[in-house]
């Protein structure tokens, strides 16, 4: 039997064992969606199938938006619709063991599957902190389970206090949503900005002083020391001894890697716990490749280990392993992952490429720094305009490092021409010179547009 479409459980009379598929990924996440895909654009002769625990899927980066935005967590659902339009088929179970030897994958149903190529893209799952009263009644993650987050809705529906124990992008978004509801929300990280993963102080700083005028409490060099209450939540401590009310809490601390099935099977992990692969996402064992949240990330620059999680990494790690799964392509490889954020709090959008300046710097690197303020339409009466404020870090010989933008809605889509840059190596000459379209109602200004402002900004500075 080869390639039918199934639904839910493995329907009756089928012999699952007698089941081959020239590509069997498991996940049904971004990264294995968008790897099936290019699979099947690729290769549209072979049969391609998705093994996925659940069957219904959420978008990940659109979790935080259940609660206001989207209103519900229904409407946060990834349709699978496009994906079984190109052919490709899905199994409902759990993968509980891969035998490499026979290339077989076997279900929690105690069936078996074969494969020609297998893609494992096995995401990853939320950190719970293991501190007193963790345990109690109201404390919960941001999965990306639809069941659970059924459940985190309807307890943020009743709550009043809540506290958010991490304050990067999903703690960030996610208390800035629920502060919408009109509860009262506080935000405590321990570096001494919020996002720190991606951005320098000064703009972590901008976003704390975004989100207390909205009405979000914000504390920063703060940690949780424990949870207080008897059955249920009632508040939490910092290790300060300062207690805040709270019925609600939710971590929001970083994910691990789904990396247990790839060790049991004996493929190869690297020293963060994902799972090891090189620039064309083949694994350490012929014909498995890995993408997504699962795979440890290497930095673009320094080839070192990262912690990055995003759905559109996964999706550009995705789109070679498909492209490569039976020919390999020079020009389809991993190079090292920039780490492109964006987000939106307040009324502020704020984004990042690359490297920050604090990290630059710490890593060694001699940089050049060129910053630019401005408006993102022209001209200043343009009902929409918004102040723009961009950073951009370079290396003493004029390469893009980094950027960080900060202002209204643009800035998602200029941040990507910095991404762009970055992974081609532009200079602050190169920027300079950029041919750019412009629009009053679109764009900044064609004589202060800001990437070429902050690239002259650096380029006086390298020149001296």
């Amino acid at each position: 039997m080869n390639g039918e479409n199934i639904k839910g459980k493995f329907p009756k009379g089928i012999v699952v064992s007698e089941m081959k598929f020239d590509v069997v990924i498991i996940g049904g996440g971004p990264a294995g969606m968008v790897t099936a895909t290019t699979a099947k654009k690729f290769y549209p002769d072979k049969s391609v199938a998705i093994i996925k625990k659940e069957k219904v899927s959420m978008v990940p980066c659109g979790i935080p938006y259940i609660f206001a935005t989207l209103g519900s967590v229904e409407a946060d659902i990834m349709s699978t619709k496009p994906v079984e339009d190109l052919g490709v088929q899905f199994i409902i179970s759990e993968v509980v063991d891969v035998d490499k030897n026979r290339k077989i994958v076997k279900t929690s149903d105690g069936e078996e599957i074969e494969y020609e190529k297998l893609v494992l893209a096995t995401g990853s799952q939320p950190i719970f902190l293991n501190i007193e009263g963790s345990n109690l009644e109201g404390v919960y993650v941001v999965s990306k389970s639809f069941e659970y987050l059924k459940k985190l809705y309807n307890a943020v529906k009743e709550a009043e206090n809540i506290v958010i124990v991490g304050g990067g992008f999903i703690g960030v978004e996610v208390g800035d949503e629920i502060r919408k509801l009109g509860k009262n929300v506080t935000i405590v990280e321990m570096m001494d900005h919020l996002l720190p993963a991606a951005f320098d102080k000064e703009f972590g700083e901008t976003v704390k002083k975004e989100l207390e005028a909205n009405g979000v409490n914000v504390y920063v060099n703060s940690t949780v020391k424990k949870i207080l209450g008897k059955d249920r939540v009632e508040g939490v401590e910092l290790a300060n001894g300062n207690k805040i009310e709270a019925d609600l809490v939710i971590f929001s601390v970083g994910y691990r890697p789904n990396s247990e099935l790839a060790k049991k099977a004996g493929i190869r992990l690297g020293t963060s716990g994902g799972i090891w692969v090189d620039e064309y996402m083949r694994t350490s064992e012929p014909d498995i490749f890995a993408v997504g949240d699962c795979v440890e990330h290497k930095d673009f620059f320094t080839r070192k280990p990262t912690k990055l999680m995003l759905a559109s990494t996964a999706c550009f790690e995705a789109r070679i392993a498909g492209a490569n799964l039976f020919n390999l392509g020079v020009i389809r490889k991993n190079k090292g992952d920039i780490g492109i954020f964006s987000t939106y709090a307040g009324n502020l959008a704020i984004a990042a490429a690359g490297i920050t300046e604090e990290a630059a710097i710490k890593e060694g690197f001699e940089i050049v720094v060129g910053r630019a303020k401005g408006l993102d339409r022209h001209p200043a009466k343009i009902p929409d305009a918004n102040p723009i404020e961009i950073k951009l870090v370079f290396s003493k010989d004029g390469v893009i490092l980094g950027g960080q933008v900060i202002g209204g809605k643009s800035v998602g889509e200029i941040i990507n021409i910095i991404g762009l840059a970055i992974q081609k190596g532009l200079t602050a000459a190169e920027l300079c010179l950029m041919q750019i379209g412009t629009h009053p109602l679109l764009t900044s200004p064609p004589t202060a547009y800001p990437i070429i402002a902050a690239a002259e900004d650096a380029w006086r500075k390298i020149s001296k």
